[in-house]
């Protein structure tokens, strides 16, 4: 079986630590992005079968990362995340295949990953 490419791409270095953690711990690759990198070049160097993305990143927003990965990768999936619940009803973020408030416990961002994955 193939193993499954997980991208984060987190502003906050122990959010990016946590999830690759976890998501190590379920058998995923992880590549891990602070946001600054163009997204496109991230999914084409790494070809993720997975994205699960922040709303709040230092360099830009989430959202328009969000747009920009959908306009030339309809199919990959990709997980919002974000401590903040009001977006969910953002328009752009309709865009994403899950939405997922950030918490200590991540489980609920897990069965997120499995289900789209």
């Amino acid at each position: 079986m193939d193993r499954k490419t997980v991208l984060v791409i987190d502003d906050e270095e122990h959010v990016r630590m946590l999830y690759a953690e976890e998501l190590r711990a379920l058998g995923y690759d992880v590549t891990l992005s602070d946001g600054s990198e163009d997204p496109l070049t991230l999914v084409e160097d790494h070809k993720p079968d997975l994205i699960i993305l922040d709303i709040k990143l230092e360099s830009r927003s989430g959202l328009d990362m969000l747009q920009i990965i959908r306009c030339k990768h309809a199919k990959l999936p990709i997980i919002l995340c974000t401590a903040y619940d009001s977006f969910r009803f953002d328009l752009k973020s309709i865009a994403a295949d899950a939405y997922v408030v950030k918490s200590y416990d991540s489980s609920e961002l897990m069965r997120a990953v499995k289900k789209l994955i």
